[in-house]
């Protein structure tokens, strides 16, 4: 029964306490949904904090076998501001996988190219 009525009212397979509000869902929700699909593929996705550098992402992705990377989660159509990018491009300019991630339907996705890597 409670199957079918979070199927109805659009409820995630991934995270069960998420519901698209409306067109855009928040970037709170995309960000749960990002860690609970990391920690089920056994990794962790710590919240990433750099104290004097505006701009990083907001989560390091570390997943078994030394796969890192960065995501950062937005509202469903928005875009990193203008340091935000910076950023992303100096991380991606010394080797690292650096996410834009603003739909829960991206997340599986972003994990496969993780892990094929």
């Amino acid at each position: 029964m409670r199957k079918r009525i979070y199927a109805r009212i659009g409820i995630f397979d991934c995270c069960p306490s998420l519901v698209r509000i409306g067109a855009n869902m928040r970037e709170k929700y995309v960000e749960q949904a990002l860690v609970k699909a990391v920690r089920k593929m056994g990794g962790l996705a710590l919240k990433f904090v750099s104290p004097g550098l505006d701009g990083v992402p907001d989560r390091i992705l570390l997943f078994p076998g030394g796969k890192i990377a960065f995501a950062e989660t937005k509202s469903d159509g928005m875009k990193p501001r203008p340091l935000q990018v910076r950023r992303k491009r100096q991380l991606e300019e010394l080797g690292f996988f650096v996410y834009c991630i603003d739909r829960t339907e991206q997340i599986g996705g972003i994990i496969d190219e993780i892990h094929s890597t």
